[in-house]
């Protein structure tokens, strides 16, 4: 009942930067968490940043002090801004809604993910 589209994606030379959006649609429940994680060949999904419909944010060590994570929740949609780019960033990234919802009368936990977009860093 929720779809993420994720755009800016693309080819950056180390050093650079970028800025992804995730445009959430559907039936999006006011309290939320957004978030981007990011998975490498041969490697597991791992988080990258969260931020709650609140503001309050988290990241991964990995980003500290490189990325922000922001979102507009007029527009719901999160951005994550990506500096200082590292070939190490390289990694398709996602974006994730979670949401506790109200349906059918039963409240429950939902999770979502966009489709992704590939961040290549390389000279």
């Amino acid at each position: 009942q929720v779809q993420l589209v994720e755009s800016g994606g693309g080819l950056v030379q180390p050093g650079g930067s970028l800025r992804l959006s995730c445009a959430a649609s559907g039936s999006i429940f006011s309290m939320n968490t957004m978030g981007w994680y990011r998975q490498a060949p041969g490697k597991e999904r791992d988080l990258v940043a969260t931020i709650t419909s609140g503001g309050s944010t988290t990241y991964a060590d990995s980003v500290k002090g490189r990325f922000t994570i922001s979102r507009d929740n007029a527009k719901n949609t999160a951005y994550l801004q990506m500096n200082s780019l590292k070939p190490e960033d390289t990694a398709s990234y996602y974006c994730n809604l979670v949401q506790v919802a109200r349906r059918d009368g039963v409240w429950r936990s939902e999770n979502y993910w966009g489709q992704g977009t590939q961040v290549t860093v390389s000279s």
